[in-house]
């Protein structure tokens, strides 16, 4: 079993961000970690190649300045090998740019199946594993809470506001999964040495034969989020639930 996962190394969110004036980005300059919604799917991939009895384990990610950092905490974790696609080029690269560029590094290795979190902490589409799957003509299934493979068919658990579906779709295919499908372990002293030998593949978008790619995202403006205002309090003189009844109609709510 070889699984594919999709690995964003963001800044570190205890660290004071910045955005930069000119792109209007945040920046990613300086040292980068995994995103913690990735982490999930990295365990997830660990697990399932144990209980297969074998396999490999490879990581896709796309980062500036080369930055490794995230790749080996997850590689610390018992990951095989990692794709990095680092390009200048890339800079302020949409979710769709992404998606085209990590279906790429994907095919670089054989797979069964590719991996990913339901959406990054810095951007928050949700869009990309959906992406990735119809770029590679594969099926997707999304908010995964619950994964097990049984031959060449793997069934999920599909998160919904209600409960969730029982989902099957042959192999190969696209999942994500979503916070708490595994507890991801924490990386071993062993592990993380073994990490410092374990190769990276870095690969710039020209390797990957993407040179007439175009990075149409442009952020127009930045503001801060506005203030939430103080709720109104409602004195209860006998006549509260008519100043209640009154307020919910005002917001057409009843």
């Amino acid at each position: 079993m070889n699984i594919a996962v999709c690995v964003k190394q963001i800044p570190d969110p205890a660290a004071p961000g910045s955005i930069d004036p000119e792109s209007k980005t945040l920046r990613r300059d300086g040292k980068l970690i995994m995103d913690d919604s990735d982490s999930f799917g990295v365990e997830m991939a660990l697990q399932l190649v144990d209980k297969a009895g074998g396999g490999e384990v490879t990581l896709v990610s796309m980062a500036p300045n080369g930055e490794t950092s995230g790749l080996r905490t997850a590689l610390a974790m018992g990951a095989t090998r990692a794709v990095l696609v680092s390009d200048p080029k890339l800079h302020g690269a949409d979710a769709l740019t992404t998606a085209k560029v990590l279906a790429k590094a994907i095919q670089r290795y054989p797979f069964d199946m590719v991996l990913a979190g339901t959406e990054s902490s810095d951007g928050y589409t949700g869009t990309l594993p959906v992406q990735i799957a119809e770029l590679l003509g594969l099926p997707s299934v999304s908010f995964a809470k619950k994964v097990s493979i049984d031959g060449a068919v793997v069934s999920v658990e599909r998160q919904t506001e209600a409960g969730y579906d029982d989902v099957t779709c042959p192999l190969p295919a696209v999942v994500s999964v979503t916070a708490g499908v595994v507890e991801p372990r924490y990386p071993s002293f062993k592990g993380i040495m073994a990490a410092k030998s374990k190769p990276i593949e870095t690969l710039s978008v020209a390797d990957l034969e993407l040179d007439s790619i175009a990075v149409a995202e442009e952020v127009q403006a930045v503001h801060d989020a506005q203030a939430r205002q103080g709720g109104e309090i409602f004195e209860d003189d006998g006549s509260g639930f008519e100043k209640v009844v009154a307020f919910l109609e005002q917001l057409k709510l009843v």
